[in-house]
């Protein structure tokens, strides 16, 4: 699966390079092509020598020769990769990912990068659970960078927590899996609709949810990293994907969700409604801020919003794929197996909110996906770009299943 593959490995100043050889050597073994950029402090854990000699290829440290002068263009180097893997990544050099700083050759050849960037943190628990961390991370997958999550173990310190690095055999496989289904929605339409609504009382208030857009994010870019055309519907939220292959259309109210996504519901193949709509909306606009009273009781009307799930189901085609998502606090696979078939969709996906670290505002989740067939299809807290893996692989299966025998 990897052969002649071009792959660049960035490796930063973590105990954890120490693995990095290992994994040079699965992928030369593979038949990968591979490159090593290291930041100077990288070197303080494993050497250039033992890396240049397992990869076959010089090791980029610099911007230049400094007895020379000779120039390492990051240029050629982000041009020359299929994918750049930064793998330990440590929260220093993350931070600097996050905000464009470019002091040396390895951040450079970051932002000259054009090809999928994953990246593998590495750090103590504390440091990998500051918000400042978990902010960063929120924010290289809003450019399209893939999470591999740290692995739950001992870590130097001698605490014993999240944080540890990878094991190299499961990175291998998580980029044999990249190469695997690269391409495999080539000339696929796909729609996405994410993040809340918001429902105007007034001028200055509104009623809305949670929802952070952070799971349709990773599912528009898992689909357009699988080839598909795709087209994200989301309502306001703090991060959109960056991907060329990615149309965004920007939404508001309920209402201006539903006209997008029945619009682009008829030329899509795919439709995945992962957004938070609002449920209801008040009746009466006010054009001016509602004033307190202390004195007053304030009551708000409120009357239900379009169903856009409904509608869409109504449409749908011989061969197209429909698939919602459900967040229940009580009789989860009840609800979630009567919306499935009074909605007419192909399966949907199911969160708890009784679930830890799962839901909104989370950078993981914990989906159950329930189908037609009446399968339920359990996983486990995972990150949330692994769960839309999940989620497009069940895709796949079903429209290709449903696709098979359709005249082209």
């Amino acid at each position: 699966m990897l052969k002649g593959k071009k792959i660049l490995i960035a490796i930063t100043g973590s105990i954890a390079a120490y693995k990095i050889p290992l994994l040079v050597r699965l992928l030369i073994k593979d038949g990968a092509e591979v490159k090593v950029v290291m930041t100077p402090s990288a070197c303080d854990f494993v050497t250039p020598l033992t890396l240049s000699t397992l990869s076959q290829s010089p090791v980029y440290i610099k911007p230049f020769n400094e007895t020379d002068g000779s120039w390492t263009s990051h240029i050629e180097l982000g041009s020359w990769a299929d994918v750049m893997l930064f793998a330990p990544l440590s929260a220093n050099t993350m931070a600097k990912m996050a905000t464009g700083i470019t002091d040396n050759l390895l951040t450079a050849v970051y932002l000259a990068a054009r090809c999928p960037v994953y990246f593998a943190p590495a750090m103590d628990v504390d440091m990998y659970y500051h918000p400042t961390t978990q902010s960063n991370i929120t924010k290289l997958q809003s450019f399209g960078n893939l999470l591999i999550a740290p692995a739950e173990g001992e870590l130097a310190s001698g605490l014993t927590g999240f944080g540890r690095l990878e094991e190299p055999a499961n990175i291998f496989k998580i980029l044999e899996c990249h190469f695997e289904k690269a391409g495999s929605l080539n000339g696929v339409k796909v729609m996405i609709t994410s993040g809340p609504t918001i429902e105007p009382i007034d001028p200055v208030r509104y009623i809305s949810n949670h929802s952070s857009g952070q799971m349709g994010n990773s599912l528009a870019m898992e689909a357009a990293m699988r080839g598909a055309d795709v087209t994200l519907i989301t309502g306001p939220v703090h991060e959109l994907p960056n991907h060329p292959a990615i149309n965004i259309i920007k939404v508001g109210t309920a209402a201006e969700m539903f006209n997008a996504a029945i619009g682009n519901f008829r030329k899509c193949n795919v439709a995945i409604m992962a957004a938070a709509v609002a449920d209801y909306k008040p009746v009466v606009y006010a054009d001016k801020k509602i004033k307190k009273s202390s004195s007053v009781k304030f009551n708000l009307e409120l009357v239900p919003t379009a169903d856009i799930l409904a509608g869409c189901g109504k449409m749908k085609k011989k061969g197209q794929v429909l698939v919602g998502f459900a967040l229940e606090t009580d009789h989860e696979i009840e609800n979630a197996g009567k919306k499935l078939n009074t909605k007419n969709l192909d399966f949907i996906v199911l969160n708890s909110m009784r679930d830890k670290g799962a839901g909104f505002g989370y950078a993981t989740n914990k989906v159950t996906i329930v189908n037609r067939e009446g399968d339920t299809l359990e996983y486990g807290l995972k990150p949330k770009s692994e769960v839309a893996a999940d989620i497009l692989d069940q895709v796949q299966r079903i429209y290709i299943k449903s696709n098979l025998h359709r005249p082209k």
